[in-house]
């Protein structure tokens, strides 16, 4: 006899913006077990239609009422939306997967990419907090390598995609590029950061903010690298560093990660073997043949995408690779349907 899977009753959070879409695309592609859903968002966005499994939802505006009986509630409605709700959430017995910078560093917050620590999850106190985009796709690359051969430090170059600046960016960027084509004046509101005073055009240039910046000189997104590689990893001792590029595409970051290993002569070789078996992990480097991953290649897939895995011709344990994954997708929605997929496989709701 086939014994029917429990269902969950699920809610989530940011339903009509661009990361909610694509969690609700990820939770139909994968087939999540939904026994009721709950499509929520600002009051601006009440009462939006959606369609899901073939049933079309009416948006609802979050409030803490409408928790009542959820067992997951995945959060992607920005992180003032997330402090006013989650612990509401929680109270009213859900575990909230939250997709925002708002308890990433908290101390007992999880903050997880399954296929790196899965196990942290199980001490969650209703609260596990999805990584940035930037930081999930690098440790998943990385943490393969720590395991085995020691990772004494990872310094990092971003290419981050507008789109993980909001779906008003992805128009800017438009707008911006015809404008540009037409020989008109570029009209900036935007970006680098939409509360900052100033405002670049992204259109065919290269804008080295994102985010805000702090006092040591770093922006926000830059210490936000730092500081959760080092949380998800479990090594406060090592050596990071980051710098942070908006660039004038739509989907997908890349990064090109400098790493320092523990062991003397690992190979190339060694590298691609590892990276060939481990979860979540697509290589793609054949330079013979110009073989790399590229921001398209990896557009719609939820793998996180390896190449041009290259010795440092001065540091004898330092290599060079090539890293890019869809930041809407593996960055975003994937990772945090795939913490509430653990949660229910090893039942640690």
């Amino acid at each position: 006899m086939v014994t029917e899977r429990k269902k969950y009753n699920v809610a989530v959070v940011g339903a009509t913006g661009a990361v909610g879409k694509k969690i609700l695309e990820t939770l139909e592609k994968k087939d999540f077990p939904i026994e009721n859903l709950k499509l929520l968002s600002s009051s601006r966005s009440a009462g939006t239609k959606m369609k899901f499994n073939g049933k079309v939802y009416t948006v609802e505006e979050a409030k803490p009422e409408r928790f009542e009986g959820i067992d997951i509630a995945l959060f992607s409605a920005g992180g003032s939306v997330s402090k006013a709700l989650a612990h509401e959430a929680v109270a009213k017995g859900a575990v909230v997967v939250d997709n925002t910078s708002a308890f990433r560093m908290e101390h007992g917050v999880p903050l997880v990419v399954p296929e790196v620590n899965e196990a942290d999850i199980k001490e969650h106190k209703g609260i596990i907090a999805n990584p940035n985009c930037s930081t999930i796709q690098m440790v998943a690359a990385l943490k393969p390598i720590q395991d085995k051969f020691d990772l004494k430090r990872v310094i990092v170059s971003t290419y981050q995609a507008v789109s993980g600046a909001g779906a008003e960016a992805v128009e800017e960027l438009k707008d911006q590029s015809q404008a540009f084509l037409n020989g008109e004046d570029l009209t900036s509101e935007l970006l680098p950061v939409k509360g900052e005073d100033k405002h670049y055009p992204i259109a065919f240039n290269a804008l080295p903010q994102i985010d805000v910046f702090q006092e040591n000189g770093y922006t926000f997104e830059e210490m936000k690298m730092i500081n959760e590689t080092k949380k998800i990893l479990h090594t406060q001792e090592l050596s990071v560093a980051a710098t942070c590029v908006r660039l004038p595409f739509f989907t997908s970051h890349a990064e090109s990660v400098y790493i320092e290993v523990g062991q003397d002569n690992v190979t190339v070789e060694d590298l691609h073997k590892l990276l060939e078996e481990a979860p979540g992990i697509t290589l793609m480097d054949d330079p013979a043949n110009q073989v790399y991953p590229t921001p398209l290649d990896a557009a719609g897939h939820p793998d996180v995408f390896v190449g041009r895995i290259r010795r440092d011709l001065d540091q004898g344990n330092g290599f060079h690779m090539w890293v890019v994954s869809d930041n809407l997708l593996k960055g975003a929605a994937w990772n945090s349907v795939q913490i509430a997929e653990s949660l229910i496989n090893h039942n640690w709701l």
